[in-house]
């Protein structure tokens, strides 16, 4: 919800309601917006929480230090609450898939759920990197929401030059240069890049709006191309049940 407006705005974090996958995922319904939703979507998705109102002041959810951890903490913090409903889930039961060029994305059934991603780039400090991770005993909390986001020093400066990314530092995400890691203390895992991948598809899995029973597979994958496999899957009414 944006609270901060003369008439508060209730957006549903729902993947009808997404407006921009550019460097983010961001919300909107009647010309409000709200970006930068992913992270704290993951750390819902990640803390098993399907029912939350979430106030937001401004039109955008703060970045904190580019990772989920520190909404994860927030939510211990004021408390989660078991409510006499039950839940639903939505159960995969057919193989969707979404491609472009080199890039994929695909949901298949599986009767746990868990998420495989790999990642490449031409960049001496991440190269290429691959991770599955199942989530179970709330292994979300240490091996994926403190992850961060990361981002290249010259796109950086010329987002900033064009009056964008202003808040952007090594105190809020992993910084590169064309060789290495500039943050002084350096990376939290050996993997972090693929990792924060893994939150970010946790991120705009939550787009569902329902927690998934079946096993996430991404090639180079991103913001828009997760969003595709999701509008895929809802639009195949054969492609799953819901229980």
């Amino acid at each position: 919800m944006r609270s901060d407006l003369k008439r508060p705005e209730l957006i549903p974090a729902r993947c009808e309601n997404i407006r921009s996958t550019q460097n983010a995922s961001t919300i909107g319904v009647n010309g409000t917006r709200i970006s930068t939703v992913e992270h704290l979507l993951a750390a819902l998705y990640g803390m098993c929480i399907d029912n939350a109102m979430i106030e937001v002041q401004g039109p955008e959810v703060p970045i904190m230090d580019g990772s989920a951890e520190p909404f994860a903490e927030l939510l211990e913090a004021a408390g989660i609450a078991r409510q006499s409903r039950r839940r639903r889930k939505l159960i995969v039961t057919r193989t969707v898939r979404v491609e472009e060029e080199d890039k994929w994305a695909e949901i298949r059934p599986a009767p746990d759920f868990r998420v495989h991603s790999t990642i490449s780039f031409d960049h001496p400090a991440i190269g290429d990197q691959t991770l599955e991770i199942e989530f179970i005993n709330g292994n979300f909390r240490e091996e994926i929401s403190p992850a961060r986001t990361f981002g290249f020093l010259h796109e950086v400066q010329a987002l900033q030059k064009m009056g964008l990314a202003k808040g952007g530092s090594m105190d809020n995400a992993i910084l590169l240069d064309f060789s290495r890691v500039l943050n002084p203390e350096g990376l939290r895992f050996p993997d972090e890049f693929v990792r924060h991948k893994i939150l970010d598809v946790l991120g705009d899995l939550m787009l569902l709006g329902l927690p998934i029973e079946g096993h996430y597979h991404g090639f180079k994958s991103g913001h828009a191309m997760n969003l595709k496999l999701v509008q895929a899957l809802l639009q195949d009414h054969s492609a799953y049940d819901i229980l």
